[in-house]
């Protein structure tokens, strides 16, 4: 999938110019997005992500209270981030509403080829290990994969309405089985560091509409 870039900075006490303070934060959240999209938040030390923007670490609570708040916020942003992107493919008009749907899933591996299939799907990483994660995440993770739904739904519909696919099929539905399918290829992408996972499961979920 597409990334959130981390920038690099200098090292050196917090600014506190409010617009450095905010590209400041700013910067620690790329870096924890990236950390958290290649190796989940167990694993992801507070001191990588700040070694990485070049942040000493007693800066790290100038602007967030807890890691438990710093996930919170990733997530936040991650969510705000993919929105966008679903936005961007399946509000596009100049396109069928079944080919939004594939070309989304092309842009997705392209961008997963881009770091080597060694990043994968934030909000995916953290629901396979939710067990050892604060239980406040639980909620938020969920609504998340609920609004990619609304979103995709929202896209088949369109296509029921164009003649794409039978009048009969349950949206709401099928708009669930892609993000159950899609989270497990992109697992399986990341896994065997390649894009025939997701290839196979987009191909399947388009035809099996189609037919």
């Amino acid at each position: 999938m597409e990334q959130i870039h981390a920038t690099p900075r200098k090292r050196g006490r917090p600014a506190k110019a409010a617009g450095d303070y905010r590209e400041t934060r700013e910067s620690l959240c790329r870096a924890g997005v990236a950390a958290l999209t290649e190796k989940g938040f167990s694993a992801t030390g507070i001191d990588e992500v700040l070694k990485s923007v070049g942040v000493p670490k007693g800066s790290f609570y100038h602007f967030f209270a807890s890691k438990e708040a710093f996930g919170t916020e990733l997530i936040k942003l991650y969510a705000q981030f993919f929105a966008r992107k679903l936005d961007r493919f399946l509000l596009d008009e100049s396109l069928a509403p079944l080919t939004r749907i594939e070309a989304f899933c092309q842009d997705a591996e392209r961008g997963m080829e881009r770091f080597g299939f060694s990043r994968g799907c934030l909000v995916g990483n953290l629901g396979q290990e939710m067990g050892a994660l604060p239980e406040s995440f639980r909620a938020q993770l969920t609504n998340v994969l609920v609004d990619w739904q609304i979103r995709f739904e929202r896209c088949l519909e369109a296509a029921k309405s164009a003649g794409e696919v039978s009048a009969s099929i349950d949206c709401a539905s099928w708009a669930t089985f892609f993000w159950i399918g899609w989270e497990g290829a992109v697992l399986r992408a990341k896994l065997e560091r390649h894009g025939e996972p997701l290839r196979l499961f987009a191909d399947l979920f388009l035809k099996s509409l189609r037919s």
